[in-house]
């Protein structure tokens, strides 16, 4: 880019926010590296993946200290980094410039308030009003939204999406062949994507949120089956605890059974009952779940009362859930004095 990007990192770090040129920059450069990734991006392990965001920069930087600063780590942001929050515009600034600075560290998905539409609503555009005096900020962070990729796949195996599953999509292919440089449309697999959620039903059902679908257990395990994968990561609801896996894979299928046929092989293993040589080792509780929802803003909205968490992977892709707690600047902070509308 020509300058010095550490420098900017460091101020907006500060809460600063950087000169609007200086933003039109980065955001065009970063729409330059964005470009050349695939809607289902792939991402070596180790790596840590992280929930919704929206605007709590303070607790993005809580996030960091939890899980290690880039590049020590490396991260997947499953989308929804602004709206509701009162620094969207510090928090997306603070990605980008990551992005930029270690593009092979940060990898950035959609989300369903990465949306023109939305964040007229909910509070971004109106935070661009008042920081920066016009709506310039909005249009260039905008632009970039654009150009998020839908998905991420860790080793072949984990593939996480800001929303769900989407009726019309069964194989990954179909997700890299989604024309995805334009806003998120209000119908199909793209807006599924961004949408949709699971529910203990067993297969589909219409969306309360009157975007995507609610899917369940045999949606997603067909999905993980057709696809060869382990499980599914994704955010876009609020999980008190942090974290919550769903959609138990069921005792008899491939999976479990190789997983309980490697545990009892095990010579390390103290857990097999020598009295009962027929009985496996009990497998690790949530390691056998289809999908698990990350959430990564505590305290949301600054009134849920919520724990936050992110998801680390190790080079086996063994998980490792942390947790991290809402920030003093949470607790104490003041909505600014020009009202925004927020609704959970």
């Amino acid at each position: 880019m020509g300058v010095d990007l550490d420098v900017w990192i460091e101020k907006v770090k500060k809460c600063e926010v950087l000169e609007e040129q200086e933003l039109k920059a980065l955001c065009e450069h970063v729409k330059e590296i964005l470009v050349e990734e695939s809607n289902v991006q792939p991402v070596n392990s180790p790596v840590t993946v992280c929930g919704d965001i929206h605007g709590q920069f303070h607790d993005l930087l809580q996030l960091f200290e939890t899980g290690d600063h880039v590049p020590s780590t490396s991260y997947i942001f499953m989308g929804d980094f602004v709206d509701r929050g009162y620094n969207s515009l510090e928090s997306f600034t603070l990605l980008l410039l990551l992005k930029a600075r270690y593009p092979a560290h940060v990898t950035l998905l959609r989300g369903n308030h990465e949306s023109r539409q939305i964040t007229q609503v909910y509070g971004f555009y109106d935070e661009c009003q008042r920081k920066y005096g016009n709506a310039n900020a909005w249009r260039y962070c905008t632009d970039v939204f654009d150009y998020l990729t839908l998905s991420a796949l860790i080793e072949g195996q984990v593939f996480c999406v800001h929303g769900g599953l989407s009726p019309d999509l069964r194989a990954l292919d179909q997700i890299r062949v989604i024309e995805r440089i334009c806003e998120i449309p209000h119908e199909g697999p793209f807006c599924d994507l961004m949408w949709s959620d699971p529910e203990e039903i067993e297969a589909w059902a219409v969306s309360p949120r009157g975007a995507g679908w609610l899917f369940g257990a045999k949606v997603a395990t067909e999905f993980n089956h057709i696809n060869g994968l382990e499980l599914i990561c994704r955010a876009h609801q609020l999980v008190q605890e942090g974290l919550k896996y769903m959609f138990p894979s069921t005792p008899s299928s491939p999976k479990v059974l190789m997983e309980q046929l490697d545990s009892k092989k095990s010579d390390d293993d103290d857990s097999v009952d020598e009295s009962h040589p027929d009985l496996l080792p009990a497998i690790p509780l949530n390691h056998n779940h289809q999908l698990v929802t990350v959430w990564s803003a505590p305290n949301y909205c600054y009134r849920c009362g919520n724990v936050a968490s992110i998801l680390s992977f190790d080079s086996k892709l063994n998980r490792e859930v942390k947790v991290f707690q809402a920030t003093d600047e949470n607790e104490n902070m003041m909505p600014p004095r020009q009202a925004m509308r927020y609704f959970l």
